[in-house]
């Protein structure tokens, strides 16, 4: 019980070494030339995956990745992982402090970018010709709610490292941003909770399944969201609350794997329960405990777990045989123009000016990591198939690369991101300007 034969093991270690030291890797080079580290972490997974190792040589890729039989059962439970890490990551990051004016902006941007640009991906399925494209569940209703989500859904951890590379973290810009993004995805978790359970239920509708399935989500974020505010903090720092002392961060990721098992066992998705873990946390425990566990996470996470998730989900996809490219570019200029019209529209609405409506529009684009977890999920529970699940996974990666080189130009033009971003000192310039003063000094 609990054991594998140790040749197993060693293969298994080798293979998992090999796509985790070319995720890194090529993860590294993908941000010397200035561009998302997942997308080189993908591309791992491109490379020693059906695309082209399993292409040319796949006789090799069985033996790597399915060489004994339970080496793909290994490799999925590292996904699911790494999968937890990064909405854990995501929660961790939601923001908190806004005044009048901020709370106004996010508000009005998260029903702009939200609504409109669901219910035009809604009813453009109709036109894009989706049937083709259904996965083993064959739900027209769950498939639409899927492409809904995709037109309209934003990144948190890749816009956010964008962001931090380069160091405006902490302007308002980015703290809208983020906010936007955080309940934004929240929402949009809920309709993707409608659609996975729709396709469990193999494409049956009724009234009675859809006022349980979001009564049940909406119970499970109202009360992670009143634990958080009355209990959390409390029992976190109890004289009594051994596991805390012991360890915090177990403590933590204690809490975090708890709340994603409930949300199984509700019927809700797994990683909404990581994700709400990640925002209890932010909204009750001290900013100065939040920023160490962050960082701790970050580490953990950003160097085993979340690379392979990406690398995985590169090796699941199948760019020569299970690809549209044609489709795919139509799909994204689709999905780009929808959402971006839609920002720039609410932007200008709540009189913001042209730059910053186009910067907000931009930004929000950015589909990145949960474009692709929308797309994992969605394949995996059957709503959407194989050729599907690539064109959803590659809009992500596409609509990441161009937040990164748009801001950058912002930057070097030394233009504004927003109204209370003037004349804005990066945090790599600050650290610049501080050590020539300090070597003045000496």
């Amino acid at each position: 019980m609990f054991s594998l034969q140790s040749i197993d093991v060693a293969h298994f270690l080798f293979a998992m070494g090999c796509l985790l030291a070319l995720a890194h890797l090529l993860g590294f080079l993908a941000e010397r030339i200035l561009i998302p580290r997942v997308i080189g972490e993908i591309t791992a997974g491109l490379v020693l995956g059906p695309t082209l190792l399993g292409y040319f040589f796949p006789d090799v890729f069985q033996w790597m990745f399915l060489g004994f039989h339970a080496e793909d059962q290994l490799f999925g439970l590292l996904y699911q992982f790494g999968l937890l890490m990064l909405m854990f990551s995501s929660g961790l990051k939601f923001q908190t402090k806004f005044n009048k004016a901020d709370v106004k902006i996010t508000s009005a941007l998260v029903v702009g970018a939200t609504i409109p640009a669901f219910i035009v991906g809604w009813f453009a399925t109709d036109l894009l010709n989706v049937t083709s494209y259904m996965g083993s569940a064959n739900s027209p209703l769950a498939i639409k709610i899927v492409i809904a989500i995709s037109i309209a859904v934003t990144s948190i951890p890749v816009i956010s490292k964008i962001f931090s590379d380069l160091g405006i973290m902490r302007t308002r810009f980015a703290k809208i941003v983020l906010a936007c993004a955080g309940i934004h995805d929240i929402i949009l978790w809920v309709a993707l909770g409608y659609a996975t359970a729709i396709a469990s239920q193999e494409g049956i509708i009724t009234f009675s399944l859809g006022l349980k399935t979001v009564l049940i989500n909406l119970s499970f974020i109202g009360g992670i969201l009143l634990t958080a505010y009355f209990l959390f903090n409390r029992f976190t720092f109890l004289k009594n609350n051994f596991l805390f002392r012991a360890s915090h961060l177990g403590y933590f990721l204690f809490t975090m794997f708890m709340l994603a098992a409930f949300a199984g066992y509700l019927h809700v998705e797994t990683i909404f329960g990581a994700l709400l873990a990640g925002i209890m946390i932010k909204l009750s425990i001290p900013t100065d405990e939040v920023d160490k566990i962050e960082y701790i996470v970050s580490k953990v996470g950003f160097a085993w777990f979340i690379p392979l998730y990406f690398a995985i989900v590169g090796l699941q996809l199948d760019l020569i045989q299970h690809f549209n490219p044609f489709y795919f570019l139509g799909f994204l200029l689709f999905a780009c123009f929808v959402q971006t019209l839609s920002v720039y529209i609410t932007s200008r609405l709540i009189k913001q000016d042209p730059l910053t409506s186009l910067n907000l529009a931009i930004a929000i684009n950015d589909r990145g990591g949960p474009g692709i977890v929308l797309a994992s999920i969605a394949y995996s529970t059957g709503i959407v198939n194989q050729e599907f699940f690539a064109i959803l996974v590659m809009v992500a990666l596409m609509t990441s690369f161009l937040p990164g080189v748009w801001f950058r130009i912002v930057l070097n033009k030394k233009w504004r991101l927003m109204p209370g971003d003037e004349n804005l000192v990066t945090e790599k310039n600050k650290e610049q300007l501080n050590n020539k003063s300090t070597n003045n000094d000496r």
